[in-house]
């Protein structure tokens, strides 16, 4: 069926002058192309996507420079809350070590006894 449309088509279109062909086919080549783009605009194209690309690259690598620094400042802060529980043990542990009955006993340890001709008495802070 579709052949009989397209031969009944063919036949019923009336027969060009070979002149005017080729003033068609002139007319044609005359026809600017349709382009949609420009050299330039092109060339701008991949300018401003590479200068894009260029900040998203930038952006991500000082968002990966700020991680690994936030991640440095945790871990130092952490190792200075473990320093200053250490500093708290270690002052009570001295406060315990420094008590007057503790020393009297140590000196009795040692073998020493209390001789007030040699105690000086100094005034207080």
């Amino acid at each position: 069926m579709a052949v009989r449309v397209r031969q009944t088509y063919i036949q019923q279109q009336p027969e060009v002058p070979e002149q005017q062909q080729r003033q068609i086919q002139q007319a044609e080549k005359k026809k600017p192309h349709v382009k949609f783009f420009t050299a330039g605009e092109k060339i701008l194209f991949i300018i401003i996507t590479v200068i894009v690309a260029s900040f998203a690259i930038s952006i991500l690598h000082k968002q990966g420079e700020i991680q690994a620094v936030s991640m440095e400042i945790q871990s130092i802060e952490r190792e200075i809350t473990e320093i200053n529980n250490n500093n708290v043990d270690l002052k009570v542990r001295v406060s315990e070590l420094s008590t007057h009955e503790r020393i009297w006993e140590k000196a009795k340890e040692l073998g020493l006894t209390l001789n007030e001709k040699n105690v000086k008495v100094v005034p207080g802070e």
